[in-house]
């Protein structure tokens, strides 16, 4: 099979043992989007979004009347609405043969609906998805359509998985696309749902890699010949190579979406959850599956996104159904209340998808949540979206969507550092060689059971580490390194996965450490590594696992001879590392012990960490320290920022698996580390000025009552 036969299928030709100038080209390639998209002009770059997502079931099209849907977001100060068009079901009247149409949406709807969102400064922004078609399509175009390794398809009700590597993705998509643009003047085109897919999203139900023969073919022509794995078994080469020709085709296929929209209009904003090509990265904040719930999730969410790449702007849905299984049922008003403040705090705009409209919804209790905060957004704009972060911790993501132990090892670690109200950005381990100079910000790094890394992210971080950050990390973090391990943290892994349940560390004072209040033995679970430290500091030694009972019997913890956190000094850094679970312990326990031991330890690292906001303010009070740069329609982020904001989001009212109303807050001391001398200071829902001193850099004010949600801006004296 010759190269050019390969370049034909829209894949990046590549012999079966491509040395590192064919990668390096091959990644260039693929990053050049990340460096030029950033600089690309654009009515969305101005980050002052307010969205409303309307999914419209299909009988809910003939309910609509255009005057009222758009008066509707009018008054709830909306000023982007998504809203379905096509891919599944065709809104409008389509002349595409293979596009399904939907009966019940009057020939005129979108038309007007797009008129008349114009007329009030409305953005238009067009959903799009291609992950599945009709069955009156599917019966005609069968090979169109998702297949197992068992010949089976994947299949809800009338609508049918689509293969990706199909004609209707690779060609007909983009008809569909040329079509809707050709037809409406939209502003956006949102790809929902892109990617392959493993499992049925709707019922859970999993029927792994597709083998439909395009697909077959495709990966075929790109691995020299291979046959589709069976199973998705990262031990297996063969996979490891499918995850490369996958990624490859999602990139080629955005490409081409790209110079699809782009080359019609420049204005119009791609946005879906991936970030090559891309404008608007989108998030979503949902309902989680288990509890505990993680009530930072848009938080998380935003400062991932942009962290990770800071070019992007990032939207972050508020997804108002409890599950796919509950989409008529919203979430409680108090958790989008908590999931909207959070975003515009982080540095994105507001975002919520509904099922339906808003009139005549069959859940409208957070409308007026989102009406009084679209609309403080809304008259407050000049003070949202241009942020810059001076948070001196980072730590850094798996993923922008983490799931299982990790997971809660990552939120574990963050949820410590919000109650202790130690600011920190995030940033994903993956695009660490884009942003090197970034790092040098930092003077500490906090690793959650990050294992591998690729090898430039790798030198990056060690670079990091050798100038003069701090690195802090837990569980299995480095242990695809054992180099980095004993270099950096002076570890040796005997033993990387143990069951520490039953064991106990020793907590009493140590050299190094004032231990815990009246308490010398603290009990783990999950996983506690055994790890040699033959050339650094040595912490808590580990107790065997003893007798759990009776209560007569109980007894017999011992010294193992391994401890669980050594810390290592080279030049201006100090290492930590604590090869077990903690994040998730404290995730999971909320015992509070495990917090303390583990801030203690970013301590070592980080003598300063709480030193930068000090504060009476109760844990579940969320604050952001952010610098500004003034949100007009031109701004130069060159110049110095033109002030500071410190967000105060008030999570009183949750308890663990449930959001009320918060609790007001009086009299919160703030003492905050900054330079410039400020002129003023005042709150933007109070309307209040306060007064302050500034001393030695530190900025003291008081913040009479808290209900909700407040910001306080500090205005520095002109000149400075």
């Amino acid at each position: 099979m010759t190269d050019t036969t390969k370049r034909s299928h829209g894949l990046p030709a590549r012999p079966a043992a491509a040395g590192w100038l064919a990668k390096a080209v091959l990644w260039l390639a693929l990053c050049l989007p990340f460096c030029t998209l950033a600089e690309t002009p654009g009515w969305w770059r101005r980050n002052n979004l307010r969205v409303v997502q309307t999914n419209l079931p299909d009988f809910i099209a003939a309910e609509i009347d255009p005057d009222d849907f758009v008066a509707d977001l009018q008054d709830m100060a909306a000023n982007t609405l998504i809203i379905n068009v096509g891919g599944i079901m065709a809104f409008y009247p389509t002349k595409l043969e293979y596009h399904y149409r939907n009966r019940h949406a009057a020939d005129n709807l979108i038309g007007d609906i797009v008129k008349k969102c114009h007329e009030r400064a409305i953005k238009v922004i067009v959903r799009v998805d291609f992950s599945r078609l009709h069955k009156q399509v599917f019966d005609k175009h069968p090979d169109w359509c998702y297949r197992s390794a068992d010949d089976e398809r994947m299949v809800n009700d009338d609508i049918y998985v689509v293969s990706i590597n199909a004609p209707y993705v690779q060609e007909k998509a983009f008809e569909i696309i040329e079509e809707i643009m050709d037809m409406y003047p939209i502003d956006g085109i949102f790809l929902n749902m892109p990617g392959y897919q493993t499992s049925n999203a709707y019922t859970g139900e999993y029927f792994g890699i597709d083998h439909n023969p395009f697909e077959r073919e495709r990966f075929a022509q790109f691995s020299g010949g291979l046959d589709l794995p069976k199973k998705e078994d990262r031990q297996d080469p063969v996979f490891l190579r499918y995850l490369e020709y996958k990624q490859a085709v999602l990139d080629r296929w955005a490409e081409r979406l790209h110079q699809v929209v782009k080359g019609k209009n420049p204005q119009i904003a791609i946005c879906t959850y991936t970030d090559k090509f891309v404008d608007i990265i989108r998030h979503e904040s949902q309902r989680n599956a288990s509890i505990p719930y993680w009530p930072y999730t848009a938080s998380d969410n935003v400062a991932n996104t942009l962290g990770t790449y800071p070019g992007h702007i990032v939207s972050n849905a508020s997804i108002q159904q409890i599950s796919f299984r509950s989409r008529f049922n919203a979430v409680e008003p108090e958790e989008v209340r908590i999931r909207l403040y959070e975003n515009i705090a982080n540095g994105s705009g507001l975002d919520v998808s509904m099922m339906g409209q808003i009139a005549g919804n069959a859940d409208a209790r957070n409308f007026d949540v989102m009406r009084e905060v679209y609309r403080f957004h809304r008259d407050h704009e000049r003070y949202y979206g241009r942020y810059t972060s001076e948070a001196k911790v980072a730590v850094l993501s798996p993923s922008l969507w983490v799931h299982g132990d990790m997971a809660e090892e990552y939120r574990g670690l963050q949820l410590m550092l919000k109650e202790a109200h130690i600011p920190f950005d995030i940033i994903g381990h993956y695009t660490l060689h884009r942003q090197p100079d970034r790092l040098k910000q930092y003077k500490a790094i906090v690793v959650p059971s990050i294992a591998g890394f690729n090898p430039a992210d790798l030198a990056v971080l060690a670079s990091a580490a050798r100038s003069g950050t701090s690195l802090i990390a837990t569980n299995r973090a480095f242990i695809n390194h054992p180099d980095f391990l004993e270099q950096f943290f002076g570890a040796v892994p005997v033993e990387g996965e143990y069951d520490g349940t039953g064991n106990y560390l020793w907590v009493d004072t140590q050299d190094g450490f004032a231990g815990l209040p009246k308490q010398t033995m603290l009990s783990w679970q999950y996983n506690l590594g055994r790890y040699k430290f033959p050339t650094a500091k040595t912490l808590f030694p580990i107790l065997s696992k003893g007798r759990p009972g009776p209560p007569e019997n109980v007894g017999g913890h011992e010294d193992t001879g391994y401890t669980a956190a050594a810390m290592k000094a080279t030049g201006k850094s100090t290492h930590v590392l604590l090869p077990g679970h903690i994040g998730k312990l404290y995730f999971q326990t909320g015992y509070e012990q495990y917090k303390l031991l583990w801030l203690a330890l970013l301590e070592k690292a980080y003598p300063q960490a709480g030193e930068v906001i000090k504060t009476n303010a109760p844990a579940k009070v969320e604050l952001i320290w952010k610098a500004f740069h003034w949100n007009d329609e031109a701004v130069n982020e060159q110049r110095q920022p033109d002030g500071h904001i410190l967000h105060l989001i008030n999570l009183s009212g949750y308890n663990g698996n449930t959001y009320f109303a918060p609790y007001p807050i009086h009299n919160t001391e703030l003492d905050v580390l900054l330079e410039q001398k400020p002129a003023k200071v005042y709150t933007l829902k109070g309307n209040t000025e306060l007064p302050f001193s500034w001393k030695n850099h530190r900025l003291t004010f008081s913040l009479p009552r808290l209900e909700d949600y407040e910001a306080v801006v500090v205005v520095p004296e002109v000149g400075q």
